[in-house]
């Protein structure tokens, strides 16, 4: 039997996605881009996204929508408050510059789990401290680091 694969524009994903966060505890989302890597990888990974719950703090990974509507998966690397509200600084884990300025309102969602080569990994397991605590303090040296994984990895092969 064939299986049919149907494509959804962004807009109608998001909005699937967003529901189901409505009647669910957490939502899968296969990863799609390279912001993320060397934590998680574009198509190979999935990640459990969950409404969110408490506030927000340094290292968690939220998806949440620019101005422009893209919608993005990255890391809160900073919290700041100004007069009126929160805001917050995010920077994908592959990636040196830092987006200031997302509004509470612009988050969609919360990172709980990912599914990373097959294996389910939690706030509190060893590499989702590395990447939330380590490599998040690493940004100045990450295109170094970054050009040295890659070689690795190539080596290995």
């Amino acid at each position: 039997m064939e299986s049919k694969v149907r494509v959804l524009p962004p807009e109608e994903l998001m909005d699937q996605l967003l529901g189901l966060l409505e009647d669910t505890e957490s939502v899968p989302l296969l990863i799609s881009g390279n912001s993320m890597s060397p934590f998680m990888i574009h198509g190979r990974d999935t990640v459990y996204l969950s409404k969110v719950k408490e506030p927000l703090k340094k290292g968690d990974m939220i998806l949440y929508r620019r101005a422009s509507g893209a919608y993005i998966l990255h890391r809160i690397c900073k919290v700041r408050s100004t007069a009126q509200q929160c805001v917050y600084d995010l920077v994908g884990d592959a990636q040196t510059l830092i987006e200031p300025g997302i509004k509470p309102e612009q988050v969609l969602a919360v990172v709980v789990a990912v599914n990373r080569k097959g294996k389910l990994l939690k706030k509190g397991s060893f590499l989702w401290g590395f990447f939330e605590k380590v490599w998040l303090r690493l940004i100045p040296l990450r295109h170094v680091l970054m050009k040295a994984y890659t070689l690795m990895t190539k080596w290995k092969r």
